[in-house]
């Protein structure tokens, strides 16, 4: 059987095709280009069906298709009439033009409320249920017009298959649905006024709904939750970073962690009907790559990790602190910049590049130490993980066993495992993750990097305040 897993993302659709022992047969890549001014971020609604629906058209005229399901970004909202039909273009997750009517629901709600029944510890603009109050407040013959309000994923399930139907980790973010009673938040829907017949039918992930050209559809999960299944993250004390532009940490949890104050770590639903916390930083591998684009241009990043190499733990006092787009995670500080300190006649590009990768290093164990995580495992993704130095430092940094990936496109695999499951395929997520190949394996080497990581939180406390 050929399962097929499709990842939307925020500038590009991927699309990979596994079989059912979860070997990948095909993959490809539309990029797209959003529509943006200012804090408006659009794109028209019918074009990421186009796209999608192109997609399959070209796997499907090398294989034959059995299963399919769809990840994609939470936040991006799509209004229609009773007949599906848009009623103005999407509004992208990014867009960040309701900060007032953010305001506004923070304020009647308040902070621990709206975690206590959403788990996001943070009330923005980027939330559908700011989108929608500023759409009623500033565009009423939209509002008026609109019968069906739905999410990226759940647009392009309702394309498929005529089903105006979602899955709840898609929602989390909405702040109108409820993760502990898996049910839309009433008293959020009447503030925002909006009512329940205008929200699709919940779901959980992996749940067969219909059928697309002889295609059998599932649900599939948000973006962060497929790419954790595609890695294997289905047991206690597996936890996966993803070292992108940006650092992602997920790690599930059976409990619903209480209202902190001081933390601004979300806590979603899961695939499982339990919990996900996901801890990221602005800046991660964009880090090595600034370094490398403004004083390295010559060398690859495989050069890089050479040159690093042989330069003891703690660069000889050179210290990086990565907050070249602030700091998010444990400590919000948009207002952070990056530094380096230490520096003396003795130190050389070699040091610049390992105090960069160690900065990152630092950054991880910060936030799992933060989050009090019992960690037996990290399994790395994203371009970070292609390097063996920058793997094996984030292992002896932390103490903890680092493990990469065979298939680099997890969320498409996280997808296509869904798919397997809403069809009777797989007979859970889990038994499916059991065949996720393993890549390299890294342990803690020995090396002492204990004085780097204090020396990092000293200077964290006297710069990034």
């Amino acid at each position: 059987m050929n399962l097929m897993g499709i990842d939307m993302g925020t500038t590009s659709v991927k699309t990979a095709v596994f079989t059912d022992k979860l070997i990948e047969k095909m993959k490809l890549t539309a990029d797209y280009t959003l529509e943006a001014k200012g804090d408006i971020i659009e794109f028209p609604a019918e074009k990421y069906w186009e796209i999608v629906k192109g997609e399959i058209e070209k796997v499907t005229a090398e294989l034959k298709i059995d299963a399919l399901a769809i990840d994609t970004q939470c936040e991006t909202l799509i209004l229609t009439d009773e007949d599906g039909n848009p009623t103005r273009k999407a509004i992208v997750w990014l867009d960040n033009r309701a900060t007032e009517e953010a305001k506004m629901i923070e304020e009647h709600f308040g902070r621990k409320r709206v975690y206590e029944v959403t788990g996001q510890p943070e009330v923005t603009a980027t939330w559908p249920a700011s989108k929608l109050l500023w759409v009623k407040r500033n565009e009423p013959e939209v509002f008026e017009k609109t019968k069906k309000i739905f999410l990226l994923e759940d647009y392009i399930l309702y394309k498929m298959t005529g089903k105006f139907i979602t899955e709840k980790t898609l929602q989390s973010s909405t702040i109108y649905f409820d993760i502990t009673k898996n049910a839309w938040w009433d008293e959020m829907l009447d503030f925002i006024g909006v009512d329940k017949n205008m929200l699709p039918e919940l779901l959980d992930s992996g749940v067969y709904v219909g059928d697309y050209e002889g295609i059998k559809v599932s649900t599939g999960a948000m973006d962060q939750v497929s790419g954790a299944i595609g890695a294997g993250i289905v047991e206690d004390g597996i936890v996966s970073v993803m070292t992108g532009t940006t650092m992602v940490i997920f790690t599930p949890s059976d409990s619903f962690p209480e209202y902190n104050p001081d933390s601004i770590v979300p806590c979603h639903y899961n695939y499982d009907g339990k919990f996900c916390l996901l801890s990221w930083s602005p800046t991660a591998g964009m880090a090595l790559k600034w370094f490398k684009n403004a004083l390295c241009e010559s060398f690859s990043f495989a050069e890089l990790d050479e040159l690093a190499k042989d330069i003891a733990p703690g660069s000889d006092g050179v210290t990086f602190l990565p907050y070249l787009c602030g700091s998010t995670m444990p400590k919000y500080n948009p207002e952070a910049r990056g530094s380096f300190t230490g520096l003396t006649t003795e130190h050389s590009r070699a040091h610049f590049v390992k105090a960069v990768m160690e900065s990152v290093a630092c950054m991880l164990k910060s936030n799992l130490d933060y989050l009090s995580l019992d960690v037996k495992e990290i399994r790395a993704m994203g371009g970070g993980a292609s390097s063996p130095l920058w793997c094996q430092i984030k292992s002896d940094m932390t103490g903890k066993k680092l493990v990469t990936l065979k298939n680099k496109e997890t969320a498409c695999l996280g997808a296509a495992i869904l798919a397997g499951v809403g069809t009777g395929v797989f007979c859970s997520v889990k038994s499916a993750c059991q065949m996720i190949e393993i890549g390299k394996s890294y342990t803690p080497s020995g090396k002492d990097y204990t004085e780097c990581y204090e020396r990092y939180e000293r200077y964290d406390k006297i710069l990034n305040v």
